[in-house]
Formats: structure tokens, C-alpha cells, sequence
């Protein structure tokens, strides 16, 4: 199954992303006036902050926010240097909402979660006074300064040794300085005084937990020399959550598949508390780096950013909602980004979208993998740049009015049975299912009804030129699974293989039951 890329697809750059590590520790101040002040800049900073993504909403320049007879200096009472760093931080929070697909005009600052908690005004008493204090430190609890290598470090929050002892200096922004004590066991403080002392950059961020002033001081590392590019292939994850597990796909430059195997994600949800978590998320990331090295392979991961937590994974509901909480994606992503930067590991994330359909649709029956590897190798082919088309078989499914039509006749009866059974359902939570499964079974109709109704031909469809708003993809997914599988996310996919190959359905032809080979799991349609 030899494939090439598509031509008019660009390769993902070789530009690594910046490594930091960080130091963190707990600030003790000797002089109440010195704390108190602190605290007051800590407040006027965060308000600058939030005063600057405002202004960054309206179409304002960075250059005028920060300069100093601009509004951050004048109003909140910031030196230039503490100004533009508060529209560095405003500007990264704006681009993370629209990365996320939010709208920016509602991102809440002290956290939406808490925001909505005190809304409700449900408590009173100690945990109400607790759930103010904790709305109150994030959202006035910061203070941020960039390292600067010609300021010799930091120059607003500056690391200075003083009898022995190692000190934070704080710029007050008004000719005045306040002192604290940085008390820390970090392993990595060694190598933070020795940046200190080279006056090499540091970055520095105080922020406020339950009254008290912590400080996190970051830097960039220089990355390792790559010895492990995508150039030799790739290593690919995709994480899934029944069973909790890890799917690694080895695919070669050409788009083949080298090897595959799972690694069990079932030791973490066993962890008995976060440190233990911690370190088996560890574990695994050096399992997945040191396979990548021996190799010589890149690693291949989602842009898990893009994709919405609902959707993670293969299921919906409250089933699959009391387990997500399982899932560590960005713990477990971020760990294994961080040590194959630091052992020299190309790392290449790709566009998360209909890599579990394709590789459902596609590679689970075409090669007899799993549904979880399947995806994990689509992964691997798109950080490779290879497109993945149709197969003939599949076309000519889309191309058969009848099938179509059958589907269509499904979905139709579905959705007659689901309104007549949320209509005598008493029971609220079961009345929610029902309206979710009826909006997934509307979800279908629609996507049957845009494959025909296309301006585009159908022909342009089917042959993986697709039409403004028709994915061919999709459209299988909710044909086949559901009508003739029995399941929305199938664990059989092989039932697949005879529209795979040719598109022949002969096994469903004359009914909407499922397919003979579909095993005695397909005997009821159901969804999950």
C-alpha cells in the first residue's frame, strides 16, 4: 500500500518550539510594608492586564498601550517595561480563545468555572467567603516580568544573593523596591543561580494562593540537536478512553505502516494521588520518546487545543463523561513534547479532524487494526503530508441512491421512535439522552440531505474533491455505523471490507437490518 503525499500539500516546518523549565517557590517577606505593597502591584498589574485585552479587542496597538504617557502607565500606575508586559499577557490570553474556537468578548478573568459558581449564590457562610477569596486572588493575583539578557536577567523582579541567602528584588514601578525570601528545595535551582549569576534571562511570575506570594521563574532552553526527524518517519499517539489506553502507530516516509502497539493508561487512573499520576504519566512519556529514538523517528500527536474536551475520544453522554475525567491529554502530551525536545525529537502535531472516522472507515477494515490504531496511523500520515482519498469502493456507496435512501429511511424512523419516547419519558435525565441522541439523529438527516442536495456533482464528492460544506467521511460514518453496524462507534469494523473493496452491500441490500457478518453484538441497533 504504497501512497503519495499530496502535491499541493505543504510539509510541517522544521521550526521547534521553545523549551522552558522553571523554578518554583514561595516568597517570605520580613517587612509587612514591603508585602502589602507588593500585593497593591500585583492588583494594578492584573487590572492593566485586563483594561489591555479590552483595548486589544477594540483594534489598539501594542505600542500605544505601553508607551509611557499611554494609559497602562498613566491609569494603573506601571513603569513601560511592566506595561508591555501586561499586553504580552493580555495578547497571549486573546490568541488562546480564538486558537480554542471561543468567542474573545466572553473569556472571564479569575476563571469562568468560579465566576459561575458565585453567580448561582448558593453558598453562604465559610465557603462562600473561601470561593470569594479564591475569585479574588486569580483575578488580582498577578505579576509578570520578562527576562531581558541586556537588563542582565530581569530587570523589574531580580534574583540577588544577600548574605547567604537568595532574595527576589521587586520593582514597585515608582523608584521604590520591595524584598522577599525565596524559599525553595526545586531541583532545578542550581541551574537557576547559575543564570542568575551569568545574568543570563530568567522570566518571573508571582501569582497568589490562599494569601500567600508564589513565584515561578522560567527560561528557554536550548534544545537538543535533532538526531530523530520525520525525515525517518514517524511515531504517532492517539489516546482513547475504552480501554484506557495509549495507540502508537510506527509509520515509514513512504505512509506505511512499520509496527503498532497500545501502552495501558489504566495504571494512571489507579494512581492514588496526583504525584503518583504524575509519575507514571512520566513513565509513559519516556516509554513513547526512547521508542521514537530507537527509530530515529519523529513523534506525531494531535493539536489537542483545537479539539473541544466533549469530543475527545470515542463516545458521548454521561457515560462517557464520568470517565473523561481520566483523561490527562495535555498532561501526558506536554511531557512527552518536553522530553523529545530535550533528547532531540522532532515533534509535529496535526489537525485533530476526522482522524478516528478515517481511520474507522478506512484502515481498521483494510488492514485489520483496531479502531484506535487506525486513527493513530491517520495521524501519522497527515504529519507526513499525505492526503487520504476515498477508496473506489466507498465512492461508488455514495454514489448508490439506493443505500442513501435506506440511510435516509433509518434516520427518518429513528427520529419518530426518539420523539415518542422522550414524549412518554417522565424521567429528566432520560428525557436529556433522548434529546441528545434525537439532535445527533437530526445531525445525520442533515449530513445525507447535503451529500444529495450539493452544488458540486457528486462525482466531485466521491472523489475526494470535496464540495463547500459535504464531507464524504462524515456521511459514511453515519451510513454505515449506526444503520447497518448497530453501533455509533463500532469495535467491528471487518463487516466494512466488502464496500471497502468494492463497494458491495449485498449483505444489507432489502433491509435495514445489520450486516450477517456483523456479529450477534449488531442483533439490536443501539446507540452508545
Amino acid at each position: 500500500m504504497k501512497a503519495k503525499p499530496k502535491a499541493t500539500r505543504k510539509r510541517t516546518s522544521q521550526k521547534r518550539a521553545k523549551a522552558f523549565t522553571g523554578v518554583q517557590a514561595l516568597l517570605v517577606f520580613p517587612s509587612g510594608e514591603d508585602h502589602k505593597a507588593t500585593l497593591d502591584l500585583m492588583r494594578r498589574f492584573s487590572a492593566g492586564v485586563r483594561y489591555a485585552y479590552n483595548r486589544l479587542l477594540e483594534g489598539w496597538s501594542r505600542e500605544a498601550l505601553k508607551r509611557e504617557n499611554g494609559p497602562l502607565c498613566t491609569f494603573f500606575r506601571l513603569n513601560t517595561r511592566y506595561a508591555d508586559d501586561a499586553v504580552m499577557k493580555a495578547q497571549a490570553i486573546l490568541d488562546s480563545a480564538r486558537e480554542r474556537g471561543e468567542d474573545p468578548r466572553k473569556v472571564v478573568f479569575g476563571g469562568r468555572k468560579l465566576f459561575e459558581t458565585l453567580k448561582r449564590g448558593h453558598l453562604s457562610g465559610k465557603p462562600l467567603k473561601e470561593l470569594k477569596r479564591e475569585w479574588k486572588e486569580k483575578r488580582q493575583g498577578l505579576l509578570y516580568s520578562r527576562g531581558d539578557k541586556t537588563k542582565g536577567g530581569n530587570l523589574n523582579l531580580r534574583l540577588l544573593v544577600k548574605e547567604g541567602a537568595l532574595w527576589l528584588r521587586i520593582n514597585l514601578g515608582d523608584g521604590g523596591y520591595a524584598h522577599a525570601l525565596i524559599q525553595t528545595k526545586h531541583p532545578n535551582l542550581s541551574t537557576l543561580l547559575q543564570r542568575a549569576y551569568a545574568s543570563l534571562p530568567y522570566n518571573v511570575e508571582l501569582s497568589l494562593k490562599d494569601g500567600k506570594v508564589y513565584a515561578t521563574f522560567t527560561w528557554e532552553e536550548e534544545p537538543a540537536p535533532l538526531v530523530a526527524t520525520k525525515e525517518n518517519g514517524v511515531l504517532a499517539l492517539d489516546v482513547n478512553s475504552d480501554p484506557y489506553h495509549l495507540a502508537l502507530a510506527l509509520v515509514s516516509p513512504d505512509g506505511n505502516l512499520r509496527r503498532h502497539l497500545t501502552l495501558s493508561l489504566e495504571e494512571v487512573d489507579r494512581a492514588p494521588n496526583k504525584g503518583a499520576k504524575e509519575l507514571v504519566l512520566w513513565k509513559i512519556a519516556h516509554e513513547v520518546v526512547s521508542l521514537a529514538l530507537e527509530h530515529g523517528v519523529a513523534v506525531a500527536t494531535e493539536r489537542l487545543r483545537y479539539l473541544r474536551k466533549s469530543r475527545r475520544g470515542d463516545g458521548s453522554g454521561r457515560a462517557f463523561r464520568r470517565k473523561q475525567h481520566r483523561f490527562a491529554y495535555a498532561s501526558l502530551l506536554r511531557k512527552v513534547h518536553s522530553l523529545a525536545g530535550k533528547r532531540g525529537v522532532q515533534v509535529v502535531e496535526v489537525n485533530p479532524q476526522d482522524t478516528s472516522t478515517i481511520g474507522m472507515l478506512k484502515y481498521a477494515p483494510q488492514l485489520s487494526l483496531s479502531k484506535d490504531v487506525a486513527a493513530a496511523y491517520v495521524i501519522g500520515r497527515r504529519a507526513l503530508g499525505f492526503a487520504e482519498k476515498l477508496p473506489r469502493g466507498y465512492g461508488r456507496l455514495l454514489r448508490d441512491k439506493t443505500f442513501l435512501a435506506q440511510a435516509q429511511e433509518f434516520y427518518q424512523a429513528r427520529v419518530r421512535e426518539l420523539h415518542a419516547q422522550k414524549k412518554a419519558e417522565h424521567d429528566r435525565s432520560r428525557r436529556n439522552r433522548l434529546s441528545r441522541e434525537l439532535k445527533r439523529a437530526h445531525g445525520a438527516l442533515s449530513l445525507l440531505s447535503s451529500l444529495q442536495g450539493s452544488s458540486g456533482s457528486q462525482r466531485e464528492v466521491t472523489d475526494g474533491r470535496n464540495s463547500p460544506g459535504v464531507n464524504p467521511w462524515r456521511v459514511l460514518r453515519v451510513g454505515t455505523f449506526l444503520p447497518l453496524l448497530g453501533r455509533e462507534v463500532p469495535r467491528d469494523l471487518s463487516p466494512l471490507k466488502p464496500i471497502l473493496f468494492g463497494g458491495s452491500w449485498e449483505g444489507w441490500r432489502g433491509g435495514l437490518g445489520p450486516h450477517p457478518g456483523g456479529g450477534p453484538e449488531c442483533a439490536n441497533v443501539r446507540s452508545t
